[in-house]
């Protein structure tokens, strides 16, 4: 799977690629969460790119970052994940791929809305969740707030409200 952006290209990671990945992690609880996504991926080949890790590059070939999915779950939902590099926030990026990356799912006949959480106090993290559409839904994850963007049936491009 390929998204390319004004700035951005991101895709879906291999086998290889995402054990490669894995294996160059530092921090224990990245390391199992990408485990936990390839087993996903294992488990459900036929639906490798809701599991997979998305890498996200610039057209110039940087990675600055990742996003992935959580599954397809029964009831229409997924769940998006995503980090940028720390020297390259504030650019704009995560709100770019996000954008994208949520547009390309709602694409798909079985998503009825894509959620999301971040932890209390990354107010960036929720700004871009904000200017992609999503809102706050009042529950609370593992890692805090939780926040929704449902399909939008008034027009059948079904793509978020993201404000680049």
């Amino acid at each position: 799977m390929v998204i390319e952006t004004k700035r951005l290209i991101i895709t879906t990671a291999s086998q290889d690629e995402m054990i490669r990945f894995i294996e160059a992690q530092t921090d224990e609880i990245l390391i199992k969460a990408y485990r936990e996504m390839l087993q996903g991926c294992l488990d459900h080949p036929d639906q490798w790119d809701w599991y997979a890790i998305w890498f996200i590059k610039t057209k110039h070939g940087a990675h600055i970052g990742d996003l992935s999915f959580k599954g397809l779950n029964e009831d229409g939902s997924v769940e998006i994940g995503y980090g940028i590099s720390e020297i390259n926030q504030g650019n704009g990026y995560a709100t770019e791929a996000v954008n994208e990356a949520v547009t390309w799912a709602l694409k798909h006949s079985g998503v009825l809305r894509v959620e999301a959480e971040t932890e209390p106090d990354n107010r960036a993290s929720q700004r871009v969740l904000e200017k992609c559409g999503f809102r706050p839904n009042g529950m609370f994850g593992e890692e805090g707030p939780r926040f929704t963007l449902k399909r939008s049936f008034k027009d059948n491009e079904n793509k978020s409200d993201c404000i680049l």
